[in-house]
Formats: structure tokens, sequence, C-alpha cells
């Protein structure tokens, strides 16, 4: 079967996401810019669906696509080393605590790196609240993800 050549939205998106996966990408006015110099006419609203359609996370440095975050490995480990500025043991959870408008993110990668110690996570503006699964000792849960941060 012939493949069907793709529109000029796919090519605009395909080359967005091989820039995020590439790093470097500081915000979507540098999007725009660099889809420009590539002979790409795109305004910032179309960067900005484009980035949502792709999944694409802001973090501090810019842009990155989900998909980078979810290994339980590097990803993961950069993830919590960024944002989590404390991990604490609290009855059944353990409370991850993050800069202001930042726990969505690290709430997403935890649930994407589907660690078999975590039930799921709530989300708040600055706190993750990590379910545990049954029979992990908070503990254990909060000492795993200190050791994810030290090595991110």
């Amino acid at each position: 079967m012939p493949r069907t050549p793709m529109n000029a939205r796919d090519q605009r998106r395909a080359m967005i996401a091989d820039w995020l996966r590439a790093g470097g990408v500081g915000g979507q006015e540098m999007l725009v810019e660099r889809l420009a110099e590539a002979g790409v006419s795109a305004t910032q609203a179309t960067v900005s669906r484009d980035l949502e359609a792709l999944g694409a996370v802001r973090v501090r440095s810019g842009y990155v696509l989900a998909e980078g975050l979810r290994a339980s490995g590097p990803g993961l480990a950069a993830m919590l080393g960024q944002w989590v500025t404390s991990i604490i043991a609290a009855g059944p959870l353990v409370v991850l605590r993050t800069p202001p408008g930042s726990a969505n993110i690290v709430a997403h990668a935890i649930d994407q790196a589907a660690l078999g110690e975590i039930a799921g996570t709530i989300a708040g503006d600055d706190t993750v609240f990590v379910a545990l699964s049954d029979g992990v000792a908070p503990g254990d849960a909060a000492a795993m993800f200190r050791a994810l941060r030290a090595q991110g």
C-alpha cells in the first residue's frame, strides 16, 4: 500500500517533535522562529496547539515531550531532581513538594513511569500526594524517590 504524504500540519508537528527530542527549545517564540527559518509560516497560537497535540509539557528549561518523562530511569530522575524540593513519608502516602505550578508535571511523570510501588498521584499547585500500592512502606517509597532525585 502506498504511503500517504504528510500534510503541512503533520510535517510541522514532526519538525517540532524532533526539536523537542533534541532539547534546547526554550519557548513557543523560539519554535515560531525555527519554523520560519525552515520556511514554515506559523503563529504562536498554532505552535501552542501543536505542542498540546504532541503532548509537550513546559519545564523550567523550556518544552519537552511527555514521552521523554515516561522512563522510570533517567527521565523520572531528572524530573524529580529538577522539580521536587522535599519528600515526606506521611501515613500511607508520600508527599512531594514542588515550586508553585509544578506539581502536575511531577505527578504526570510519576504516573507515566508506571512504578509498581505507586497506585497513583493527586497533584495540587505545589504538592503531589503519591498513593502507595498495598504493602509498600511509605519510608521505603520516600527513600526510592530521594534516590531517584539524587540521580537527577
